[in-house]
């Protein structure tokens, strides 16, 4: 039997009909069996301030890092925002890599996904959260690149993938990121 990993979904924008969204739903749909993918939402994070973990952190803080803590991998799903990830993002981040000496992110394989509705499909974001996710010490899977354009015409109305060359992709994405998380267990 297949070894089970919990994967935490993180998806940079927080506006509510989110194509990125989709395209993490999307993810999650199409995972193979050894992935159990869940949404971690950020939206409700504090902009991070080091003053607010003096004592007791915000509640939200708490949650997060814990979610995060407890997933054996990450998928991060992003748009890009003026060629670089969105502030929800760098701020979860932020959050999950403090207090000094306690990241939640240390050690976690990860695959970065960037979706736009244009044909470069968050390109920039994709690779500043690569960079990122060095000082925060995950391993990002390299291959296959995942840069989705044309977000708006990969789905119906009701957000349901109907683009088979974007699910073919998906799907192959999912199935790269199962070995790669099978291959670089979390500590």
């Amino acid at each position: 039997m297949t070894k089970s990993h919990d994967i935490a979904v993180l998806v940079g924008s927080i506006r509510k009909g989110s194509l990125n969204r989709q395209l993490a739903e999307a993810l999650i749909a199409l995972a193979p069996e050894s992935l159990r993918l869940r949404l971690v939402e950020i939206g409700d994070l504090a902009l991070f301030n080091p003053d607010l973990d003096e004592g007791t952190p915000p509640e939200a803080w708490t949650r997060f890092r814990a979610e995060i803590a407890s997933a054996d991998g990450v998928l991060f799903v992003t748009p890009e925002h003026n060629r670089s990830i969105p502030a929800a993002m760098k701020n979860a981040l932020d959050i999950g890599s403090r207090p000094w000496g306690k990241n939640a992110w240390a050690g976690k394989p990860a695959a970065v996904v960037s979706g736009s509705p244009g044909a470069l499909g968050g390109f920039g974001a994709n690779h500043h959260l690569r960079q990122i996710l060095v000082v925060l010490d995950m391993p990002a899977m390299a291959q296959p690149e995942a840069y989705v354009g044309h977000l708006g015409q990969a789905f119906d109305a009701e957000g349901n993938l109907v683009s088979e060359n974007t699910r073919a992709h998906l799907s192959a994405l999912m199935q790269a990121f199962a070995h790669w998380v099978a291959r670089h267990p979390a500590p």
